[in-house]
C-alpha cells in the first residue's frame, strides 16, 4: 500500500506519522442524495470516533470528509494520550470550581481508557501503550508551581500523582517534577485505520473528497453538498477542527494557534520512553516513538506556539525547537521530520462538545481541542453519542459549546483574543507586503495592494504568478503568507488556504475569491 501523498495534507511539511505508516484508505465521493440516522462531517479522530461509537449504538452513519481521512490536523498531532492537562488543574479549578476540575480529569482519563478499550476490542495494531508522564519546570520555573498543581490534581481526584526530585530518566534530566502515571501514546494513523475498518464492519459509509456547503437542523436535518446533493438525517455532528457551520459565535470563544514539532533521531533506548511536558508558556511537549528495524528511536518534541497568521518567520520557530532539543538531550542526532499543526484554544481552557449554540437541537459540534486533540476528540465523541442516544452525560455542562465562563481569568482572555482580532482588521487600510509582484521570489507569496483591493500573489518555482483575493471569505480579514507550509493563513480566526487559494482549513468554507 502506498504512503500518503504530502499534497493531500494541510500543509507543505509532512509529519512522522505519514512517513511511517501506509496510506489510509481513500473512498469515493458521494454522488447521490442519501439518508442516514446521523451524518458526521469530518474524517479526523473526532469524526471517526463519533461514527464508530454511534455504530455501536446501532445507528446508520455516513461520514463526509472534504479531503482524505486524517488530511487535516489529526495527522499533525504528536499523539499524546494524557489527562495531565496543559491548562493545569490549578487554572481549571479557578475557572470551573473543584467539581469542574474533577469532571475534566475524569473525562480525559475516561477518554484514554476508551481508546485502550477500542484498541483491544478491535485488535488494532497501533503501538498503543501506557506510560508515565512527567511535568517539569523550565529554567525560570518555581517549585511553588509544582506544589500548587500537585494539590489541585489531588483535589481533582488524581490521587496517584506524586512529586519527585527527578524523573530518573535515562538521557534527560527533568529536575523536580510531578509524575502522572498511566498516560498513553499510540500511532495515530494506524489507530484510525483500525477505526475505519471497524466502521465499515458496522455498515457505516465513508465518503471522501466530498465538500459540505451547509448544515440545516430541524425535524429532519439536511447536509448540503457542493454538487447540489443533500443527505437527510436525524442528527448531524460537525467535527472539523473548527466549525464552518457557525459563522461568528464559536469563533469569539476560541483562538487558532500554530504549533511546531521536530522528530529527532536518538540511539535506541538512550532516552527513557515516557511523556514529558514543561510548565513554560508556550510549553514543550515530548515523547518517543520506536522505529521498527532501525537502530534509533524518534524523539518527538513540540512547542513554540503562536497565533495563526501572526509570525513572519515560522522557520525560526523550528530552529528554536531544534536548539532546545540539543540543549536538553545529549544524545540527539539528525532531525528527521519538521512540521507544524493548528490547535484551537478556548478562552477558558476546555473544549466544546455538544449542541451548536443558536442552532437546532440535532446539530452538534466538537472543537476547541486546546492541545489535547486525541482525548478531547474522544471524550467529545463519547459525550455526543450519549446525547444522541438520549442519555445524560456528567460532562455535558463543562463542555457545553454554549457555556459562558464569567470568571476574571476567562473574561480577560476573551477580551485579549478578540482585541487581537480587531487589530488585524486595520490591515484592510494598510499597504501590501511588497509594492509589486515583481518583488516576490519564486516559491513564495506576498500580499500586494492594488487600489482599494488587496491581492494574494504566489510566484511558483518556475516564476509564474498566481493571484487571488487576500480577503478571507469567512469574516473579511487579510490573509498572511506562511512560508513554512506554503499557505495563506487568516490571522483572525484561523482559516487557511493553499498557495493557489484553495481552502485547507475552516472556519471559511470556500476558496479565496478570484481577482477581478
Amino acid at each position: 500500500m502506498p504512503r500518503f501523498s504530502p499534497a493531500l495534507t494541510s500543509g507543505a511539511t509532512v509529519s512522522s506519522w505519514f512517513a511511517t505508516a501506509d496510506a489510509l484508505p481513500s473512498f469515493q465521493p458521494l454522488r447521490q442524495n442519501s439518508t442516514a440516522d446521523v451524518v458526521v462531517v469530518g474524517g479526523g479522530i473526532a469524526g471517526l470516533t463519533t461514527a464508530y461509537l454511534l455504530g455501536l449504538e446501532g445507528k446508520k452513519v455516513i461520514v463526509l470528509e472534504d479531503g482524505e481521512l486524517a488530511s487535516g490536523e489529526t495527522g499533525r498531532t504528536t499523539a499524546h494520550l494524557s489527562f495531565a492537562l496543559d491548562d493545569r488543574y490549578t487554572t481549571l479549578e479557578q475557572l470551573f470550581g473543584k467539581e469542574g476540575a474533577r469532571l475534566a480529569a475524569d473525562s480525559h482519563r475516561a477518554a484514554v481508557d476508551r481508546i485502550e478499550q477500542i484498541v483491544q476490542q478491535e485488535n488494532i495494531a497501533c503501538d498503543f501503550e501506557r506510560l508515565p508522564g512527567y511535568l517539569f519546570l523550565p529554567k525560570n520555573g518555581t517549585t511553588e508551581e509544582l506544589d500548587e498543581e500537585l494539590a489541585a490534581a489531588h483535589r481533582a481526584g488524581l490521587s496517584k500523582v506524586k512529586r519527585l526530585p527527578d524523573a530518573q530518566a535515562t538521557g534527560f534530566q527533568t529536575g523536580e517534577c510531578l509524575v502522572f502515571p498511566e498516560q498513553g501514546q499510540f500511532h495515530i494513523l494506524n489507530y484510525l485505520r483500525g477505526l475505519v475498518q471497524a466502521i465499515e464492519r458496522q455498515g457505516g459509509r465513508i465518503f471522501t473528497r466530498t465538500h459540505v456547503t451547509g448544515v440545516e437542523g430541524g425535524t429532519t436535518a439536511r447536509v448540503l453538498l457542493a454538487e447540489g446533493l443533500k443527505v437527510q438525517a436525524q442528527a448531524v455532528v460537525v467535527a472539523t477542527n473548527t466549525p464552518f457551520n457557525d459563522r461568528v459565535v464559536m469563533h469569539t470563544k476560541q483562538a487558532p494557534y500554530r504549533t511546531y514539532v521536530v522528530g529527532v533521531r536518538v540511539p535506541k533506548g538512550s532516552v527513557t520512553k515516557a511523556l514529558y511536558w514543561d510548565t513554560a508558556d508556550p510549553y514543550h511537549y515530548i515523547r518517543l516513538q520506536e522505529v521498527p528495524g532501525a537502530d534509533y528511536d524518534l524523539l518527538i518534541v513540540g512547542g513554540e506556539d503562536h497565533k495563526t497568521g501572526q509570525e513572519e518567520h515560522p522557520e525560526a520557530r523550528l530552529q528554536c525547537l531544534e536548539e532546545w532539543v540539543t540543549e536538553h538531550f545529549p544524545t540527539a542526532g539528525r532531525v528527521e521530520y519538521r512540521w507544524s499543526g493548528q490547535v484551537m484554544e478556548p478562552t477558558d481552557g476546555l473544549a466544546y462538545a455538544g449542541r451548536n449554540p443558536l442552532d437546532s437541537e440535532n446539530v452538534y459540534i466538537i472543537t476547541g481541542d486546546s492541545g489535547h486533540g486525541m482525548t478531547h476528540a474522544t471524550l467529545g465523541a463519547m459525550l455526543i453519542t450519549d446525547l444522541i442516544a438520549g442519555r445524560e452525560n456528567p460532562w455535558a455542562g463543562i463542555y457545553d459549546p454554549g457555556r459562558v465562563t464569567l470568571k476574571p481569568e476567562s473574561i480577560k482572555e476573551f477580551v485579549r483574543e478578540n482585541v487581537n482580532v480587531a487589530v488585524e482588521y486595520t490591515e484592510l487600510l494598510t499597504g501590501g507586503d511588497v509594492d509589486t509582484s515583481k518583488e516576490i521570489a519564486p516559491g513564495t507569496g506576498a500580499v500586494v495592494r492594488r487600489g482599494l483591493s488587496k491581492v494574494a500573489v504566489y510566484r511558483d518555482t518556475k516564476g509564474h504568478t498566481h493571484e487571488c483575493s487576500a480577503i478571507c471569505p469567512h469574516l473579511g480579514c487579510v490573509v498572511h503568507w506562511n512560508g513554512l507550509e506554503n499557505s495563506w493563513d487568516c490571522p483572525c480566526h484561523g482559516s487557511r488556504f493553499d498557495a493557489f487559494g484553495k481552502l485547507v482549513n475552516g472556519p471559511a468554507n470556500s476558496d479565496l475569491p478570484p481577482v477581478d
